[in-house]
């Protein structure tokens, strides 16, 4: 039940809120004084304070800057009359909550107190909620499905090495994380880590952005400026998009993996290099070096540790998890109230086959965070999210086979989906999917499909 405190030196007027209070069900206490509201408040928690600030003594304003400076968190309703209402307006500043006006109305009055409760709800749940993110790492792998728990053990395995690792995914399936979580648990972690888009940088500028410059390297370079490389000492770089590098930068790159040392851009100056260097890329590398548009001994210095992040349809017992995950992250930025998944909506997100990966369903909790009313998001609300991967496709017709057929056809298309995410690569479908390589082609040879040989 929320306890109120009516302070207010007019008998009638502590009489009739309090009385409707009553009546709403809420616990009501008195009080006639400035000085008499701080004495109940030090020795009771009340939910709502309702204030007249007109009060003989101690005045409402400066009884309510006593209690915010006795950190006393309770929301504080101010009551005001026609002459008091810039008073009332520099409470607001001060932190009241809101304030009602003389003549007073006991239905407004009540809708303030019962809006008053509910913004102490949402302020005490976002608090909970900040503190649980602040309780865990800044990035965080979740998931603990068979694929998930591979990957753990391979970050694990690279992070306290300085070798060299090769991030591989489909976009949007976290290897900035996968990135982020190696560099926080190697010996590095103290130093900085350095994102490089490459792929958003233009070719004319990549160099300096990576290497820097010297002053009067060129129009506009009217300072030294240190690059990304130098700005990671003692660190970690991570160039994301790394296929997306133009040949004559992965040349640049080449020459600094290769000697550890550098130049800046209109410099003579070599700079020795100590970073460790990080690289993800949602292309098929060994088809780039194949078609002439990646070179090859970049590729071999690059690909020391290589680490395969799986694509969310292929950890599916995770989604749950990662929407609850999401959903507390975003309502705990925002200051609003998490939304929790009816079953059938969790099992609705796990029918989606998430082209977009994990980008794509952190925009979808985000989305339902925002649009869906009540607290609990139900199946309805997932209508936007269509069938195999196409959001807004309707929904198949669901023929009646027998179970066997229906085992069969299920085990040949989750294994025709994970060839696919690997490039048609055996060995590596193999390893995903926890079967030797052998049994694997007997698979595919029953189900009617041809490996492509040198795989």
């Amino acid at each position: 039940m929320a306890s109120i405190l009516v302070v207010d030196d007019e008998p009638g007027v502590r009489s009739s809120i309090s009385g409707v209070l009553r009546d709403e069900g809420f616990d009501v206490d008195t009080a006639e004084t400035g000085e008499e509201c701080l004495e109940k408040a030090n020795g009771a928690a009340y939910d709502v304070i309702v204030l007249d600030i007109w009060l003989p003594g101690l005045d409402g304003l400066t009884t309510l800057q006593r209690l915010r400076e006795r950190h006393i968190d309770s929301q504080v309703v101010i009551i005001s009359g026609h002459g008091n209402i810039e008073s009332a307006v520099r409470a607001i500043k001060a932190g009241a909550y809101d304030f009602i006006e003389k003549p007073l109305s006991l239905e407004k009055t009540v809708l303030v107190v019962r809006n008053a409760l509910r913004q102490r709800d949402l302020e005490a749940e976002n608090r909970v909620l900040r503190a649980r993110v602040d309780r865990q790492p800044q990035h965080t792998m979740v998931g603990d499905s068979a694929p998930m728990q591979h990957l753990r053990e391979q970050v694990m395995l690279a992070a306290p090495s300085n070798g060299r690792v090769l991030i591989l995914g489909e976009s949007g399936t976290g290897k900035e994380l996968v990135a982020r979580t190696i560099h926080q648990s190697s010996r590095r972690k103290s130093g900085p880590f350095i994102e490089v888009n490459c792929a958003a940088i233009p070719e004319e500028l990549i160099e300096s952005e990576l290497f820097g410059h010297v002053r009067g390297a060129f129009t506009g370079a009217v300072a030294d400026k240190p690059g990304r490389f130098e700005q990671a000492t003692s660190g970690t770089i991570f160039l994301d998009e790394i296929a997306d590098m133009s040949f004559m930068t992965q040349a640049k790159v080449l020459r600094v993996l290769q000697e550890q040392v550098m130049e800046r851009v209109g410099g003579t100056q070599r700079i020795k290099v100590d970073v460790r260097v990080l690289a993800a890329t949602n292309k098929d590398l060994p088809g780039e070096v194949r078609a002439g548009r990646f070179r090859d001994d970049l590729y071999f210095r690059l690909n020391v540790i290589p680490i395969f992040v799986p694509a969310l349809r292929e950890r599916l017992p995770d989604v749950p998890v990662l929407a609850d995950h999401f959903m507390a992250l975003l309502a705990a930025e925002v200051g609003k109230r998490p939304k929790r998944l009816a079953p059938e909506a969790s099992a609705r997100l796990q029918q989606y086959s998430w082209p977009g990966n994990v980008r794509e369903l952190r925009n979808v909790i985000e989305r339902l965070l925002i649009f869906v009313q009540g607290d609990t998001v139900t199946a309805q609300d997932l209508g936007f999210l269509g069938r195999d991967g196409v959001p807004g496709s309707p929904a198949p017709s669901s023929p009646v086979v027998p179970l066997s057929d229906a085992r069969d056809q299920f085990e040949k298309d989750y294994i025709l989906q994970t060839l696919a995410a690997q490039q048609g690569n055996m060995s590596r479908t193999a390893e995903v999917l926890g079967v030797e390589r052998s049994n694997l082609y007997k698979k595919l040879r029953a189900f009617g499909i041809t490996p492509r040989s040198g795989t």
